[in-house]
């Protein structure tokens, strides 16, 4: 499991907003500037910056600065380590979820047991 700096306490920080998970969506498919991720949110330049930075901090986002132009790409590397955090309560998560199931499900007759 990985945990450490409080690099995963930032992932899931950013992970947090929609907005974020949102822009790291879209960025899965290719670099965006700001503006382009501002867009669909119908967000001001400063707000999606912000939100960009958040990323930033979290090492999910790089941005490249070309004059005004600020362009981002996904770094998906500390995704893994987060998707490797939740891993590890996967199978207390399974464990508990059967066991609820078997208490819910009531248990069904067999055929022999069945009256004519």
């Amino acid at each position: 499991m990985v945990e450490g700096n409080g690099a995963l306490d930032a992932v899931f920080h950013a992970l947090a907003h929609d907005a974020r998970r949102g822009m790291l969506r879209r960025l899965a498919a290719g670099e965006l500037s700001v503006g382009e991720l501002a867009e669909p949110l119908r967000m001001s330049l400063a707000a999606a910056s912000k939100h960009v930075k958040v990323l930033e901090q979290a090492g999910l986002v790089e941005r490249t600065v070309t004059g005004r132009r600020h362009v981002c790409r996904l770094r998906p590397r500390p995704l893994s380590d987060a998707v490797a955090w939740l891993r590890f309560y996967e199978g207390f998560w399974d464990a508990r979820l059967d066991a609820l199931q078997h208490v819910l499900d009531p248990p069904h007759p067999s055929v022999h047991e069945e009256a004519p």
